[in-house]
């Protein structure tokens, strides 16, 4: 067993899970490394305390897959176990995407899911905005019955509006349903309603929610990565998109204040988020165990320099 590092742990809504405050995403992540690389991304996060995973079936976009989708579950499976990862400590999330809906069940997709991981249930199973004909209260009492069965510990919801996060609560109530625990949203400097507004936080306090706080440096914009020259990332090619001017600027502050502190760019972003009380975890991506061990440091950022770019 490899030595691990303690994390803080908060508890997900009115659920049982108890999750690290620092997440590690896999978003089309590990088709692009080696497995080698992947497993060693996979053990750093452990070492360093991190106990909440998140998976999700994916299309290949490498051309090299053996299968067209959700060859991102296959490996993130394999890589799990490659790196010695504790299943009954580990709080792993996947995704209801409804894409192929109606012909495909909830109960079918996860079902699916699990296979191609080689698991047997999952602890999150966060919830897509339902799919054009399926009402919020039956896709409601569709996760409600995976949760009942097992296949899922608890559910969340992730990139909904709040008016329909608040109605699928409300619906969850009226079914006798444990509520959503958690809901995955994109917040950082440049983007801050979406947690932050007045219509949000009422469907936050309704479910008991924790914010997952997802897209925290803005694609790596605010990291100043493109800025630096880099070619590949989520932001690549859309530098010019009028939704990025805002995270471009933010950024140069943001780096600004972090030299100024002696913090990297990526810890100050995350460390933005941690700072609000609503935001249980940040979910972020990773490379190498380097990038693990510089983003948690985001967790010795001082209030005073939080505070700082906050304003």
């Amino acid at each position: 067993m490899l030595p691990e590092t303690a994390m803080t742990r908060q508890t997900l809504g009115g659920s049982k899970l108890e999750v690290s405050r620092l997440a590690l995403g896999s978003w089309r992540t590990f088709e692009r490394i080696s497995r080698e690389e992947g497993v060693a991304v996979m053990r750093a996060a452990r070492e360093h305390g991190l106990n909440f995973l998140d998976d999700a079936r994916y299309d290949d976009e490498t051309g090299t897959a053996p299968i067209p989708t959700g060859y991102s579950e296959v490996l993130f499976g394999e890589l799990f176990r490659a790196a010695g990862c504790d299943r009954a400590d580990t709080v792993v999330c996947n995704k209801l995407w409804w894409e192929f809906w109606p012909e495909q069940s909830a109960a079918a997709e996860l079902e699916a899911s699990l296979s191609r991981m080689g698991f047997e249930y999952i602890d999150l199973l966060y919830a897509n905005p339902p799919p054009q004909g399926l009402g919020i209260a039956e896709m409601v009492g569709a996760v409600g019955e995976l949760v009942s069965s097992g296949k899922a510990r608890a559910w969340g919801i992730v990139n909904w509006p709040a008016d329909a996060f608040l109605e699928a609560t409300r619906a969850a109530e009226g079914q006798g349903i444990p509520p959503p625990c958690a809901a995955q949203l994109p917040y950082s400097l440049a983007q801050r309603d979406w947690v932050e507004s007045a219509e949000m936080t009422t469907a936050l306090e309704a479910s008991g929610a924790g914010v997952v706080a997802s897209f925290v440096m803005a694609g790596g914009v605010l990291t100043g990565k493109y800025d630096a020259g880099a070619t590949t990332g989520r932001a690549a090619g859309d530098l010019d998109d009028p939704r990025y001017a805002v995270a471009r600027e933010r950024g140069r502050r943001l780096r600004t204040v972090a030299e100024e502190a002696g913090v990297s760019p990526a810890a100050l972003a995350i460390s933005f988020a941690l700072a609000n009380r609503a935001v249980a975890s940040v979910l972020f991506g990773a490379t190498s165990p380097a990038q693990i061990a510089e983003n948690v440091t985001a967790l010795e950022v001082d209030a005073a320099t939080v505070q700082r770019i906050s304003a």
